[in-house]
């Protein structure tokens, strides 16, 4: 009841099956990386710029600034009187401290913020999760919108790059360098 076409077929499957697995072939390589090449070209394609990319929150938003000499190991120096000159609002000794009613409109409620010390860094010592990127008013993922008039009447600006005299006049403001110096009404995460 053998079937000897069958044990004939099967054989010669087997042997050739053996054959071709015991056969190099050509040999495979991979391809050489260009992934590098590719990287700077396309790096080559995007404009540089001088603050970090808005919403890079993930990886710790901004970066720090070195400040002083140049590159072959000189150390910067003040002019006469320079710490008087550089002095801003988060340099206000302790004892100098005023507080301010603030109301966070989108938060509900109202807290009381020191003057030496930026609205953002405030809001997120209440648990707030408030948007931020670059820390430097270097850029508007911070902004919000004074209610009660031109933000300057209300708050004080540390060093802030992007929002225009309109959009000031018109209650915009930078939490990340915005210093409360009187009470208000803030709508937090509203750019001009």
């Amino acid at each position: 009841m053998v079937d000897p076409l069958a044990i004939g077929v099967a054989a010669a499957i087997v042997l050739v099956v053996v054959f071709f697995s015991s056969l190099d072939g050509t040999g495979w390589s991979p391809a050489e990386d260009i992934s590098e090449e590719v990287l700077e070209r396309r790096a080559a394609t995007v404009p540089e710029t001088d603050f970090p990319e808005p919403m890079n929150r993930s990886i710790g938003g901004g970066g720090a600034v070195a400040i002083g000499g140049g590159g072959d190991g000189e150390t910067g120096e003040l002019a006469e009187g320079g710490a008087e000159e550089s002095a801003g609002p988060g340099d206000i000794p302790e004892d100098e401290v005023e507080y301010y009613e603030v109301e966070f409109v989108k938060e509900g409620e109202t807290v009381e913020l020191a003057n030496n010390e930026p609205i953002l860094d405030q809001g997120e010592d209440q648990g707030w999760d408030m948007p931020y990127a670059c820390r430097q008013g270097q850029c508007v993922s911070c902004a919000a919108h004074i209610t009660d008039g031109p933000s300057e009447d209300f708050v004080v600006h540390d060093n802030q790059e992007m929002l225009g005299e309109a959009e000031i006049e018109d209650g915009y403001t930078l939490t990340c360098v915005a210093y409360p110096r009187d009470s208000f009404s803030i709508e937090t995460g509203e750019a001009p």
